[in-house]
């Protein structure tokens, strides 16, 4: 089994395949994903061809339970990030 891929470890491949440095890499990987995230901020949909699809879905507000208290609390509504496979990154796998 693979270890877990990190950011670091992201810009040290992109780095040897580009011939970049790890400086240089790590600064297109922090801007790709800055990229994403702002895209999503402003209620943008990422949509990388092969890859998948980054949106934004909302939460609406519920009623759950403390399992420590059983008592009911209001969960409130809230914006959350989703990740849906493109079917050629599914099928890789």
């Amino acid at each position: 089994m693979k270890e877990t891929m990190n950011k670091k470890a992201l810009a040290e491949v992109v780095a040897e395949k580009m011939n970049l440095t790890k400086k240089d890499s790590l600064v297109i990987v922090d801007i790709i994903f800055d990229e994403i995230k702002n895209t999503l901020k402003e209620d943008g949909k990422v949509d990388i061809s092969g890859f998948g699809k980054f949106e934004v879905k909302h939460k609406e507000a519920r009623k759950g339970i403390n399992p420590s208290t059983l008592e009911a609390v209001e969960i409130p509504a809230k914006n959350v990030p989703a990740f849906k496979p493109a079917k050629a990154f599914k099928e890789s796998l």
